[in-house]
């Protein structure tokens, strides 16, 4: 062997990090094309943080002048009279009517619209398949007035035979009880919800289940796996971060809906522990019912409740995030 020729011969360099080709990437961009985009790009991202802070500083600013004057505690007061002398008001029964209804509407479309998802994609034949996932991208197009309307007229009618089962086989919990009345309670408006929710959830869904890598599944059928199991074992875990946030989105929409609640829902404020009562109200039911009649001092304590439903949904995608975060590696998305 020729040592010399060993040692002259030049060792395989090592390649870089991907952090150090991104940066060297970054101050490459000489093009004038690259230099506006990532201006733009730059430029889209301060924006909307800029926009952001200045929704949480004005909601803030008219909050603190409500809170300020308001006679009683404004997270545990069941009252609503921000023109009283002296003006008393509270958000116990809005915060609990907003978590509740969304947690039904989400208890009752999620299942149902992972359901819908599957079959398109793995079970239905194209056909089939097609004309559903049209409808249901329709009835994402539905304003929210023609569901409201659709509830208060078809949806309410309709209820008393489940509000009868219910109160027959499980009114003893006390949750089921039914005084019986108009079924405008808070089960209605999380049964309209979910009915709103569904396609959203499900159209994300399906375009999840769409991108499973094909060989995972070749693979789980040539090992002998059923379908269900071939589901079960490469479907769902690769679109399980998919799902999570095809929910957050529903839930967005859940926690803001205004006219579609306000239509089918006797509002008061009262907390009842049946779910068939009628009462309760939720934060962006009672903005839009009592905004346009509401005085100046009436409008900054609907502001702060607007806050208090701006807070929520930022947590509930900040906890969304850190749930997708953390169950990325388990998603497929890198294989």
């Amino acid at each position: 062997m020729d040592i010399s020729t060993t040692k002259d011969t030049p060792l395989p360099s090592t390649p870089p990090p991907p952090a150090a080709e991104e940066k060297r990437a970054a101050r490459g961009a000489t093009r004038p094309g690259d230099r506006i985009f990532l201006g733009l790009s730059r430029g889209s991202g301060i924006f909307l943080l800029a926009i952001m802070a200045a929704i949480a500083v004005f909601l803030s600013y008219r909050a603190v002048l409500a809170i300020g004057k308001d006679e009683g505690n404004f997270f545990t007061t069941f009252e609503w009279n921000p023109t009283g002398n002296p003006p008393v008001f509270g958000i116990a029964v809005l915060a609990f009517g907003t978590v509740v209804s969304s947690i039904i509407a989400m208890a009752i479309a999620v299942p149902v619209a992972v359901g819908i998802a599957l079959f398109i994609t793995h079970y239905a034949p194209r056909k089939l398949g097609g004309p559903i996932a049209y409808v249901i991208d329709l009835l994402a197009a539905v304003p929210s007035i023609v569901y409201g309307l659709w509830g208060a007229l078809v949806l309410v009618p309709q209820l008393d035979g489940l509000y009868g089962w219910l109160n027959d086989y499980l009114g003893w919990t006390g949750i089921f009880e039914w005084q019986g009345g108009a079924p405008r309670s808070m089960l209605t408006v999380g049964i309209l919800l979910a009915i709103m929710i569904l396609p959203i959830i499900t159209n994300v869904s399906r375009e999840v289940f769409r991108q499973v890598p094909q060989m995972h599944e070749e693979a789980a059928l040539a090992l002998g796996a059923t379908r269900w199991e071939v589901i079960r074992m490469a479907v769902l875990p690769f679109g399980r971060s998919g799902v999570i946030s095809a929910s957050m989105l529903g839930l967005g929409r859940a926690l803001g809906e205004t006219m579609a609640v306000a239509m089918v829902l006797s509002s008061s404020f009262e907390i009842n522990l049946s779910l068939l009562d009628p009462g309760g109200g939720t934060f962006a039911q009672n903005i839009a019912s009592k905004f346009s009649e509401a005085t100046e001092m009436g409008r900054d304590a609907l502001i702060a409740s607007g806050l208090v439903l701006f807070v929520i949904t930022l947590l509930v995608n900040g906890a969304a995030r850190l749930i997708i975060a953390r169950r990325k590696e388990f998603s497929g998305a890198n294989a």
